[in-house]
């Protein structure tokens, strides 16, 4: 039985093949030049991490291949202004259509109506769509290494650094972090749910937390809904936290961000 991410990466392959016909690498070059420089996503989550606790990079996602549609209703302008009121650091925006309902619009409508940093959360297969993403004003990517083979997402981190943005390399055990550790980028980020099977558990960044070293930042992912769980992580060296559905299903996204914090 095929996994989810067998899924995502085998149709994601298929729509670069057609969408990189359609935008050719010059035509993304020309929009990268009115895109501004970026924001340094990286730098915000350092700067801003409090004594104790963790920065937050809050997601903003309409839905989910675990979850199914998470927030009816869904404006990706609005949520990003609530997420900044509340005191996120940053922002991951799904760009996904198939599994998350994700648009490129929600990227550039979330990004234009904040200050905040922006990770563009797309499966990346192609070195094809961080140049995209770059052209949509990301200021980070994300590197699933579940999804590719070394070679690939050495040369994905290096492109998103020749565009001036980081990249998030996402690890899941412990092999995985072996391999991300070698690599260019020094944001790690450990996935506490298992994208085969939905299984979360925070004992997952408690176990591989130990492997990066002070050079690297750390940001614990997924399964984190109450202040208890980022004084958990916390205790880690997790520098920051990425949050979404126990936020995008809040009915005052704002408040419950400064709970979360403990603002």
């Amino acid at each position: 039985m095929q996994d989810i991410l067998e899924k995502i990466a085998t149709y994601k392959r298929e729509d670069v093949a057609v969408r990189r016909v359609n935008t050719t690498l010059n035509d993304l070059e020309s929009a990268i030049e009115a895109a501004g420089p970026t924001r340094g996503f990286a730098r915000a989550l350092v700067a801003n991490q409090q004594p104790g606790g963790l920065s937050l990079i809050a997601e903003i996602k309409k839905a989910s291949p675990s979850k199914g549609l998470i927030r009816e209703d869904f404006d990706p302008n609005y949520l990003a202004q609530c997420y900044e009121a509340g005191g996120a650091s940053c922002l991951s925006i799904l760009t996904d259509n198939p599994s998350f309902m994700g648009h490129e619009s929600h990227f550039q409508s979330a990004r234009g109506a904040v200050s905040l940093p922006c990770i563009r959360k797309e499966f990346l297969v192609d070195t094809w769509q961080v140049t995209e993403s770059r052209s949509l004003g990301a200021d980070a990517i994300l590197v699933i290494m579940a999804m590719i083979d070394d070679s690939l997402a050495a040369d994905l981190i290096d492109t998103a650094h020749h565009y001036g943005m980081d990249a998030l390399v996402e690890v899941h055990d412990a092999e995985e972090m072996r391999r991300a550790l070698t690599l260019k980028s020094k944001l790690i980020g450990v996935n506490n749910r298992n994208l085969r099977n939905f299984h979360v558990d925070l004992a997952v960044t408690e176990e591989l937390a130990h492997m990066v070293t002070p050079e690297h930042i750390l940001v614990a992912e997924s399964g984190i809904f109450t202040p208890f769980d980022v004084k958990r992580l916390a205790r880690t060296g997790a520098t920051a936290m990425l949050v979404g559905e126990s936020l995008m299903r809040q009915g005052d996204v704002t408040e419950a961000t400064r709970t979360l914090l403990s603002i």
